[in-house]
């Protein structure tokens, strides 16, 4: 059994409002995320969970009896460090913390309990080898009269292992139960190990997209704007020995404390109300600090999304010469999100805001290419079960599958808020999410006749021609001239099974002028198409193409998916920014219609 490390003192946890979810009460010994490592420390244990308890006291709270979110920052570093170094046995800092989604607000009285546990280690093979450690972060809150526990969150730190001297480290794989749920962990860890690595240049891949789409398509339109300069804060602290930790730097969980201070009178000065941190966007350390150092926060808002808002906080570290010189070192960068809830529990719009220099555009699109890449990685590593999606096929009731197949679509083309990604010549792409639905569509410019676009992308055989995607496709029944099923296969994406789906395409010509040419297409089950060995079996909800007649010899070409698991692999790259797989597709589509122009009437 793993050991267990506990410390309990009289303290506090936090977070934003969110939907809220009831945990099953959890034996004390049990992981916090089924995670596990690959070794231990130089004649440590195995790796085990360490757990901080605590009790919400006024000290803690704000002044509306809600646990300070800065507070819960320092005691989630605390724990996962020393999750961190009872695995490795050696000093460790805090490299960088993830994304956090706070879910649940913690009130004076109740308890927290934060779990963290090394989920996997990474040794880097330089000449200076680097062992690296991702801890997985669970905060659960209990009500101490029910006794009903919540989550308040999860997060992943990464620490880095820090030898004293020329001490040279060996890490030995540890105890691996090889249960379903640690596997699953230690290949995330892997996963987001990788999103992490591929951040900087997908930032800097969509920060090129955006800036062609020059921030003022994603103003809305109303009036008066705010700037975002009005918002500018500046707060300056002194390190003193409180504030290093066991190894005599300043405590990782204070500066974010400090951060988060910052941030949150920043985004009060735009709203002009309390707001409450909803989530985090990174905290990354750049260097250390120690005591002694003047610590400068610099935090404003950077954009406001509607019902959030985003505030970006840098930290500068002086010693006394560098003071006097005036000359900083940049040791942490921070982006927090920020919303205002009402007495009814409901989520307030922030004002517009605007620009006026040329830092401060800067600082707008890159909010919105945060935002994108937070909504890439929040559905990359969900792996969210959606249940069924299928239906049965039956010929008996192919006029109201058709029927819902073409009128899913409609209604998904149809919906507003679809924000632009990549802007080009000839191809568009945009996004659309709404809780934890997402959207993807792509719009091309094609120089050939509407219906001789029609029917190329309406014979889905046809399709593996320019989609790299689909390695074959199957009539598998031909209903009637509108309804067919096709069953197709397509390939593995990095190493894993290929996959293959059981479509319905139901197609639609216009009814009048002006009308759209109408492709659907949405999973379906057949007894005679059952699972095929090497294959994973996966669903699609909604997809197809709506085709616009602009000229006798030019269209309109939309292209909607909605996103399920099945599919978010062949998508991932493009919507993470390390990939252009949708316009690839997309121009080798554009190729193949203009190329294989059939000569018919109009």
């Amino acid at each position: 059994m793993s050991r267990e490390l506990s410390c309990c003192n009289g303290a506090a946890a936090s977070g934003g409002t969110g939907r809220s979810r009831r945990v099953q009460e959890e034996s004390p010994s049990g992981p916090v995320l089924n995670g596990n490592a690959e070794g231990s420390g130089v004649g440590g244990p195995a790796a085990a969970e360490v757990q901080m308890c605590q009790l919400v006291l006024p000290c803690h709270a704000n002044h509306q009896g809600e646990l300070d979110a800065g507070q819960l920052l320092k005691w989630m570093d605390i724990t996962a460090c020393l999750a961190a170094e009872r695995h490795a046995g050696i000093p460790c800092v805090t490299a960088s913390m993830d994304d956090i989604q706070f879910e649940e607000t913690v009130r004076v009285g109740q308890v927290i309990n934060i779990k963290a546990k090394v989920n996997r280690a990474f040794n880097t093979s330089m000449e200076t080898p680097m062992h690296t450690f991702e801890v997985g972060i669970r905060v659960l809150v209990q009500d101490v009269l029910s006794g009903v526990l919540r989550m308040v969150c999860v997060a992943f730190s990464t620490f880095v292992a820090k030898p004293v001297g020329a001490q040279k480290v060996h890490l030995s794989p540890v105890d691996f139960s090889g249960s379903v749920e640690e596997q699953l962990e230690h290949s995330l860890a892997s996963e987001r190990r990788r999103l992490r690595l591929y951040n900087e240049q997908a930032f800097n891949n969509l920060m090129r997209d955006y800036l062609t789409l020059k921030g003022g398509q994603h103003k809305r339109n109303s009036t008066p704007l705010r700037s975002t300069e009005t918002t500018k804060v500046e707060s300056i602290e002194l390190v003193l020995p409180p504030h290093a930790n066991h190894h005599g730097n300043t405590f990782g969980g204070q500066i974010m404390a400090w951060m988060e201070n910052a941030a949150t009178v920043a985004a009060s000065r735009l709203c002009g109300t309390y707001p409450t941190l909803r989530s985090v966007d990174m905290f990354k350390f750049r260097g250390p600090s120690t005591v002694g150092d003047r610590l400068v926060f610099k935090a404003v808002v950077n954009n406001a999304f509607q019902t959030s808002v985003e505030v970006g906080v840098r930290v500068e570290a002086y010693n006394c010469e560098e003071w006097t010189r005036g000359t900083p070192r940049h040791i942490n960068s921070a982006f927090l999100i920020y919303h205002v809830t009402s007495g009814k529990g409901l989520s307030q719009t922030f004002p517009d805001v605007t620009f006026t220099t040329k830092d401060g555009e800067r600082r707008y699109l890159a909010a919105i290419v945060r935002k994108r890449i937070r909504m890439a990685r929040k559905h990359i590593l969900s792996y969210k079960d959606e249940g069924p999606l299928s239906v049965p096929w039956d010929k008996s009731n192919q006029v109201y599958l058709g029927y819902n197949n073409v009128a899913a679509l409609t209604v998904l083309a149809g919906k507003q808020g679809w924000e632009a990604s990549s802007i080009h010549d000839k191809i568009s792409i945009f996004v659309n999410e709404e809780q934890d639905s997402l959207s993807m569509k792509v719009e091309m410019e094609v120089h050939a006749p509407a219906f001789h676009v029609f029917s190329q992308l309406s014979d889905l055989r046809l399709r593996p021609l320019w989609d790299k995607h689909y390695l074959s496709c199957e009539e598998v029944e031909h209903a009637d001239e509108e309804e067919t099923v096709y069953h197709v296969k397509c390939p593995s994406v990095n190493r894993g099974r290929g996959r293959d789906f059981v479509f319905l395409l139901s197609k639609r010509q216009p009814c009048k002028d002006g009308d759209p040419y109408v492709i659907a297409l949405r999973s379906v089950t057949m007894a005679t198409v059952p699972p095929q060995e090497g294959y994973t079996r996966s669903e699609a909800q909604c997809a197809g193409f709506l085709i616009h007649r602009k000229w006798h010899t030019s269209c309109k070409v939309s292209y909607y998916n909605q996103v399920t698991s099945g599919v978010l692999p062949y998508v991932a790259g493009s919507l993470a920014g390390w990939s252009k797989s949708m316009e690839e597709t997309a121009m080798s589509c554009i190729a193949f219609l203009e190329k294989h122009i059939i000569k018919t009437a109009l």
